[in-house]
């Protein structure tokens, strides 16, 4: 039920998925039974192609994020993270508010234990046709450089699991190459990478370099810059998608082709759309759910942390 457009295009989104998804996935929709199934009678979708969990309210954006998850018990969000919490479900998706989804995340499914705080990421496109991997992109805009050093093995882990990529390499995002450039949270967090032996750590990496795909896989930044950084390249795509340009790297600058953002150290897999999300959008945040519940990425996580 979150989401700008919500029911229909969440529920279009599912629509479009079911032929995408493993014929071992199972998608289940949380919300208003009856308008859930008035949209599948009228996309001609069987209702049984889905399981149904029906609730009756509505976390709305103008709600008080954590007053709201408790309040509003019998919500589409609340109900989906019991879920999730209890095993119910394997990983758990909405458009909804971003901050319900974080207490859901911090209190119902909780971080990992040696997590000092989870993240949010986002992939970015690069000119080598692999995607990069940034981290953290606006949920902690003040970060200690242990901090910073635990995105860098939390997005290795991501990277290989979940996009299939061998050894990524792990860099600081930095106002120059040099050891000795940027401020003090950088270089301290660039000591503690360096010492880090469970990646492929490769220094520093350049604003220009990002989008390059040369350098890094995995480029580590506190909130406050990752979410600057992400949010100019949206204002680049729609602009240059504004002047007719168009390839297969701005089209992969869309969001519709990401369709969400996972919560990286928690036990379990959270993935959070935008607001505005539209049919494609959901389907691709549906995608990527189901890849991180397949990659095992949060086993993998919760056993790193152990040792």
């Amino acid at each position: 039920m979150g989401g700008d457009f919500a029911p229909e295009a969440a529920v279009k989104g599912a629509v479009m998925a079911l032929d995408a998804v493993g014929a071992e996935s199972r998608v289940v929709l949380f919300g208003d039974e009856a308008r859930i199934r008035a949209v599948l009678e009228a996309e001609g979708c069987p209702a049984d192609k889905f399981d149904i969990v029906a609730t009756t309210e509505v976390i709305e954006m103008g709600d008080h994020p954590a007053k709201a998850f408790q309040a509003k018990a019998d919500s589409s969000i609340t109900v989906g993270f019991g879920y999730l919490a209890k095993g119910a479900v394997h990983g758990f998706a909405s458009a909804g508010s971003t901050g319900a989804m974080m207490v859901g995340s911090m209190y119902a499914v909780k971080p990992i234990e040696g997590v000092i705080r989870p993240t949010i990421s986002s992939l970015v496109p690069t000119a080598s046709g692999r995607p990069a991997l940034l981290l953290d992109v606006g949920l902690n805009v003040d970060c200690k450089p242990e901090v910073l050093a635990q995105y860098g093995l939390i997005g290795s882990i991501f990277a290989e699991s979940v996009l299939g990529i061998r050894s990524p390499r792990v860099a600081v995002l930095n106002i120059g190459e040099e050891e000795t450039k940027g401020n003090a949270q950088v270089k301290a967090a660039h000591d503690l990478l360096r010492e880090e032996k469970r990646i492929n750590f490769v220094g520093n990496v350049e604003g220009s370099h990002i989008f390059s795909g040369k350098v890094a896989d995995v480029i580590v930044c506190d909130g406050f810059v990752g979410n600057t950084v992400l949010k100019m390249a949206e204002g680049l795509y729609r602009i240059n998608k504004a002047l007719g340009g168009g390839n297969a790297f701005w089209d992969a600058m869309n969001y519709e082709n990401v369709g969400g953002t996972p919560v990286l150290g928690v036990n379990a897999p959270v993935v959070i759309g935008h607001g505005c999300s539209s049919p494609l959008a959901i389907k691709n945040m549906i995608l990527t759910t189901e890849r991180c519940i397949q990659a095992g990425f949060t086993a993998r996580l919760q056993q790193a942390f152990t040792e």
